[in-house]
């Protein structure tokens, strides 16, 4: 066994240890109040959660002595036995408790219907869990929110109450992570982008952003960014039509496998469908001309908007939305080119991430149970992303059955400046679709030939990335990014003609910069400045005007001192061409 096989750096351990802490919030719960019902408790990514139907309202004080009752719990050790229990007594022993009953019922009539006993407390479950409640540090438990919940997420069912919790087994280690959420909170990209002016959400589009002037000097920077690096690595950018017939998303697959996230409309008394990817509309594009085994590969690349109905308790900023740019890209090659096209693509990732100061992790997805095509196919293509990878000395973890249901796929997890991940890079193999499409190039022999195509995104969504991003450098962007580059502030009104000069310089050399007139105490301006997070500030007075300079004030550096104009222009300017992420 591995020396981590009890710590939470195994995964399976980790989940083991909040799903015991979930039967431990449950139980807690039913001390307090004996009434309630309960519905399901799992282990999550981070943390823990158990829906409860309750009359009482689950405040934070409640919370509260909802933990000082889970910590005597764990003191008491109590030892967690697992029975197994016929269908008929199953349902005798949870005949109080009607989300139990329903979910008994809904179990194939051969399912082993399995209980956890801890104490004076028994639940319905499969498992895993300590053999023990001791074996949880008390003190290292913190219940975290209580959300409402829909039961099985349908929005015709009962209202429940999630509490949600998190555990370490050290009480340091609960410290560490409570201190990086109250960081993260600081850093939340909603409040920010609202304080910032970079994106607004409303009642009347709920899911659908507005982006901001600020915010869409933000966004254009980035996709000229992106237009850069992708020219550099050969892609051909294209557009494709946001509504198409629905017998293209038939013939796609996409019907199938979507619809419920679907939006539709009728045109000329025929069913058409919002694109809720880029897909098909690259196929038709493959399919305008004829093609030789010597145009490819072939990369197209779109930022193409599309829509996907989320469930309106699912909306959460830029992260989850309705309608979002998708930095699509089509890759058409033969099957010898498969190898070094993935790598090609990993490199532009590098490159790419890079630049933000965001390292990653690979994740190999294989084949789900909802997949098309045959298993043989499925096993090559996935080994082809696995070689392809691992001879570029990557590292990768396998996440059995999370591939597309077309082809498996490689996944990029982003580690942001507070240690989160973030899944947005996605490299997916695809000899499904071509197939469908019937695509064809014409190959050395003269014969046709199908190819062999790659589904990527080096962003993924550009809306959840500009998220991320506002959470990684906590708004405080690089100088290339920053919506406002610099401020001009006159020390008072007489020098307000001299600074609205270097501002007009500044401009003409192409940098974002705006000057602050307004008859205010510089150190209040100043102080302005530094909230909206503008990476410089250039003071002007008596002295600067005398020897045409600007006083230099860094965002994170401080005082810099006097300096020529063209000399500021000339440090910006490399500043931004290097793409320096600490000023």
């Amino acid at each position: 066994m591995a020396d981590n096989q009890y710590t939470f750096e195994n995964e399976q351990y980790r989940k083991t240890y909040w799903h015991t802490c979930s039967h431990i919030l449950a139980q807690a719960v039913k001390h307090l109040y004996p009434d309630v019902k309960l519905a399901i408790g799992p282990a999550i990514d981070n943390g823990f959660y158990y829906d409860i139907d309750s009359p009482t309202a689950f405040t934070p004080e409640i919370l509260t002595q909802i933990e000082a009752e889970m910590r005597k719990i764990c003191k008491e050790k109590l030892k967690l036995e697992r029975f197994e229990l016929p269908r008929a007594e199953a349902l005798e022993l949870m005949k109080d408790e009607p989300y139990k009953v329903e979910l008994i019922n809904d179990l194939p009539e051969d399912a082993v219907i399995s209980f956890y006993k801890q104490g004076d407390f028994t639940d319905l479950c499969a498992g895993p869990h300590l053999d023990s409640t001791g074996r949880v540090k008390g003190n290292a438990i913190k219940l975290t929110a209580c959300n409402a919940a829909y039961w099985r997420g349908d929005s015709n069912r009962q209202v429940l109450q999630r509490i949600y919790g998190i555990a370490f087994p050290k009480k340091d280690e609960l410290d560490a992570y409570l201190k990086q959420i109250e960081e993260a909170k600081k850093r939340d990209h909603r409040r920010l982008g609202k304080e910032l002016g970079l994106f607004t959400l409303m009642e009347e589009g709920p899911g659908f952003p507005f982006f901001l002037p600020k915010g869409m000097v933000l966004r254009n920077t980035l996709l000229d960014y992106w237009r850069k690096v992708h020219k550099k690595y050969g892609y051909q950018e294209i557009s494709t039509p946001i509504i198409l017939n629905k017998e293209l998303w038939h013939r796609s697959g996409h019907w199938e496998h979507y619809k419920d996230n679907m939006y539709t409309t009728i045109i000329d008394g025929e069913d058409y469908a919002i694109k809720p990817m880029n897909c098909p509309g690259g196929m038709l594009v493959y399919k305008t001309e004829p093609h030789s085994y010597r145009d490819l590969p072939l990369r197209m690349a779109e930022l193409g908007l599309v829509h996907r109905h989320e469930l309106s308790g699912a909306l959460h900023g830029l992260f989850r939305v309705r309608c979002f740019t998708q930095d699509d890209a089509h890759i058409f090659m033969t099957w010898d080119q498969m190898e070094e096209e993935i790598q090609n693509v990993v490199r532009l990732f590098d490159e790419v991430y890079s630049v933000f100061g965001l390292t990653y992790q690979i994740e190999v997805s294989t084949m789900p149970e909802d997949h098309i095509g045959d298993e043989k196919t499925w096993d090559f293509a996935t080994e082809t992303l696995k070689k392809a990878i691992s001879d570029m000395g990557k590292d990768f973890v396998i996440n059995e059955g999370d591939g597309a249901f077309y082809g498996p796929k490689l996944d990029f997890h982003l580690a942001d400046s507070l240690g989160r991940t973030w899944q947005c890079g996605t490299i997916q193999l695809d000899f499904q679709m071509p197939e469908r499409f019937e695509l064809e190039y014409t190959g050395a022999d003269g014969e046709k030939h199908r190819p062999v195509m790659i589904h990527r995104v080096a962003f993924g969504s550009i809306e959840r990335f500009i998220g991320i991003l506002i959470e990684h450098f906590a708004g405080a962007f690089p100088l290339w990014l920053s919506p406002v580059q610099a401020v001009v502030m006159p020390v008072s009104e007489k020098y307000a003609d001299y600074a609205e000069k270097v501002t007009a310089e500044l401009d003409a050399a192409g940098l974002r910069v705006k000057s602050d007139l307004r008859p205010e105490k510089i150190g209040y301006k100043i102080r302005e400045a530094q909230l909206q997070k503008i990476p410089y500030m250039l003071i002007v007075g008596e002295k600067e005007v005398a020897a045409d300079t600007v006083s230099v004030r860094s965002r994170s550096r401080g005082d810099l001192g006097a300096m020529a104009v063209g000399q500021f222009i000339s440090d910006a300017k490399e500043e931004i061409r290097t793409k320096k992420q600490d000023i």
